[in-house]
C-alpha cells in the first residue's frame, strides 16, 4: 500500500519487497528444519528396529515405489549404514546405533543453526516493519498538512 507525497512510495515498496523475500527465507528455513526433522524420525525409526529385531526375524523391505517384500534378517548383527555422500559402512548392530545417533546430533546442530537464521530474520523482519510503519505516519501527517492549512478556523461575523 504506497500512499502519495514525496518519494515515499519509492522506499515503501522497497521495504514491502525486502520484507515478502525475507518471509520467504524464513518458510525455506522452516521447511528446512521439518526435513532435518524427518530424517532424525527416519533414524529413530532405524535405531528401534535395530533394538527389537533378532537374526532370523521377518520384516519388510520398500522396494521403492511404495512396494515391499518380506524378508528374513540373516544377521542383525552386520548392519550397514549410509555416511552420506554415497558411502556407507558396515557396522556390528552397536556400532550401527553409536553412528545413527551421532547424525541425529548432527541434524540437532544444524537444526539450532536454522533456528538462529530464523531468529535473525524475524529480528530483520521486525526492525522493517517498524520502518515501513514510520513512514506511512510520516505519509499520514504530510497529507494532513497538505489539507488542512494554516487559517481554517477563522471568525465570521
Amino acid at each position: 500500500m504506497s500512499l502519495g507525497g514525496g518519494g515515499g512510495g519509492g522506499q515503501m515498496q522497497e521495504l514491502q519487497q525486502q520484507l515478502q523475500a525475507l518471509e520467504q527465507e524464513k518458510e525455506a528455513l522452516e521447511g528446512e528444519v521439518e526435513e532435518l526433522r524427518a530424517e532424525q524420525s527416519e533414524i529413530d525409526e532405524a535405531i528401534e528396529a535395530l533394538d527389537v529385531l533378532d537374526s532370523g526375524s521377518t520384516v519388510q523391505v520398500p522396494l521403492g515405489g511404495d512396494a515391499y517384500v518380506r524378508a528374513t534378517v540373516e544377521d542383525i548383527d552386520e548392519v550397514i549404514v549410509s555416511l552420506g555422500g554415497g558411502y556407507a559402512a558396515e557396522h556390528e548392530s552397536d556400532e550401527a546405533v553409536e553412528t545413527l545417533e551421532h547424525k541425529k546430533d548432527t541434524i540437532d546442530e544444524r537444526i539450532e543453526d536454522l533456528r538462529e537464521e530464523i531468529s535473525q530474520v524475524e529480528t530483520e523482519t521486525e526492525r522493517l516493519e517498524q520502518q515501513a510503519q514510520q513512514m506511512q505516519q510520516q505519509q499520514m501527517q504530510q497529507m494532513q498538512q497538505q489539507m488542512g492549512g494554516p487559517g481554517d478556523g477563522g471568525d465570521e461575523e
